[in-house]
């Protein structure tokens, strides 16, 4: 099947590792054009694409671009770092009956040396947690057996994220799936080769690797749905 991205441009990557190096307003705005050419336009037609390639196998996160992709402008109000551009373009594709930035998700970026996808959940508050943690209680066995595909292995690479030192509260350290339940983040991350962004492979890489990502990401939103529409019916009462 023919792409129908045909790759970013080389002035994209030139653009981002010379933005790296010049994060600042006046280098941005005197190069703001090859931005807005090279590295936004392309950016729309790849997230629009993916989120068409979606629809056949994870409906519910179809993304239109302008709410899938990230702005370039960083929120410095909170951070030392006060720099005011990211250096890289990234989208997130979200489940659309979740809260914004909530849940199991896909996502991928593309930097002046990087381009890398990921799959699962990388946020969750405290309610998510105690959520993700119970499901995973009562089907770690389901979990593993997902998370063991040889296809989606050798797409993604082994679930990640960080741990709790100790067993959560409320969970016994000698539980079976005790390894998943310290958990804070379960996510699939997988770097490519960023000369690939520039070809109309790019897009095929990312559907491929989405879609063999979903049966987990899928198991990981299951309590959360579930919780958001117990939110949602206590907020109606």
């Amino acid at each position: 099947m023919k792409s129908p991205f045909r790759g970013f441009p080389p002035e994209a990557r030139r653009f981002l590792r010379a933005l790296k190096k010049n994060n600042n307003r006046d280098w941005f705005e005197a190069h703001k054009e090859t931005f807005l050419h090279s590295v936004k336009a392309p950016m729309e037609e790849l997230v629009t694409a993916v989120s068409a390639a979606l629809g056949r196998f994870a409906p519910a996160y179809v993304t239109e671009p302008k709410k899938a992709i990230f702005r370039i402008y960083r929120d410095t109000r909170f951070s030392p770092d006060k720099t005011p551009y990211k250096t890289h373009v990234g989208a997130l594709f979200s489940r659309a009956d979740l809260p914004k930035n909530q849940g199991g998700a896909f996502y991928f970026h593309i930097a002046g040396d990087e381009f890398g996808l990921a799959g699962g959940v990388y946020s969750a508050e405290s309610g998510q947690l105690l959520a993700l943690r119970n499901h995973l209680a009562a089907n770690h066995e389901q979990f593993r057996k997902l998370a063991a595909s040889k296809h989606l292995i050798n797409a993604a690479g082994e679930i990640q994220g960080e741990k709790l030192a100790r067993a959560p509260k409320g969970f016994a350290p000698d539980h079976p799936a005790i390894e998943l339940l310290r958990g804070k983040q379960w996510y699939f991350w997988r770097l490519l080769d960023p000369k690939v962004a520039e070809t109309p492979d790019a897009y095929q890489e990312i559907v491929n690797r989405f879609e063999r990502m979903c049966p987990v990401v899928e198991f990981l939103n299951t309590p959360l749905i579930a919780l958001a529409k117990k939110t949602q019916r206590l907020k109606l009462e």
